[in-house]
């Protein structure tokens, strides 16, 4: 039963970022090295986290403090790794004089870029409780919640999509300066994070259907601002006849 929820709750988490990670990066080298660079950014916001937890563990803070300056940090690399990418733009040109489409879409790099934080964001967060997950032992027993697993895999995709969709509305708002966008993703990002805090009190629906509205709410903002609209997604979703040539000689 264990191995079982363990595999459960892994694909939970991580199906859908490794099916847009196989569909739209995989491909193209240049969309795997920025995703790289994203990650390893996310890592130095965590490190700097880390640093800062030290000195207010040592000062007795509440962990709330703690979970305010990671979300600022994590904001701060991401507009750091903003700026890598605009300066990088003439380079990266270089590279692809055949597929120009990453450089002439900015709203791919930040596409990539957001999932970039989201997959490395939801491995750290998810990677211990999936080990403890295939036993020995089984939730629940003391007393506890047998939702624990569940509700972890769920709030760990709640967090990579979050990531994915600021990353959008982060770079466009930047780029169009417009600073109401850029304000939606540091109080949702702040909010969302925040309300992780009651699971230790196993009120999970109460940090569950807050954090997945939010998610909407991003999700459709971060579409409109990338270009997207109804038709162009009927579009997507249309399946194209493919018309057949048929060559014929006397």
């Amino acid at each position: 039963m264990a191995l079982l929820e363990f595999f459960g709750c892994a694909f939970l988490a991580f199906g859908p970022p490794l099916a847009m990670f196989l569909i739209t990066i995989a491909k193209d080298p240049i969309r795997i090295i920025i995703l790289i660079a994203s990650a390893f950014f996310w890592l130095l916001a965590l490190l700097m986290s880390s640093l800062l937890w030290l000195v207010a563990d040592t000062l007795n803070s509440p962990i709330v403090v703690g979970v305010v300056f990671s979300v600022l940090l994590q904001e701060l690399f991401r507009y750091l790794i903003y700026l890598l990418l605009r300066k990088a733009e003439v380079g990266l040109k270089k590279l692809t004089e055949s597929d120009t489409a990453i450089i002439t879409n900015k709203n791919i790099l930040a596409y990539v870029s957001g999932l970039g934080f989201g997959i490395i964001s939801g491995t750290f967060s998810l990677v211990n409780v999936l080990a403890d997950a295939t036993g020995p032992g089984t939730v629940g027993l003391h007393g506890d919640s047998n939702l624990f697993f569940l509700t972890s895999s769920l709030t760990t995709l709640c967090f990579v999509l979050l990531h994915t969709a600021w990353g959008v509305l982060f770079f466009h708002a930047l780029d169009t300066k417009k600073f109401l966008p850029l304000i939606w993703v540091v109080t949702s990002h702040l909010l969302v994070s925040l309300l992780t805090l009651m699971n230790p009190s196993q009120l999970y629906l109460a940090t569950i259907l807050p954090a997945y509205a939010v998610l909407v709410v991003t999700a459709l903002w971060a579409a409109g601002a990338a270009g997207a609209s109804f038709t162009s997604l009927k579009k997507c979703l249309t399946i194209q006849p493919k018309t057949v040539q048929v060559r014929v000689e006397d």
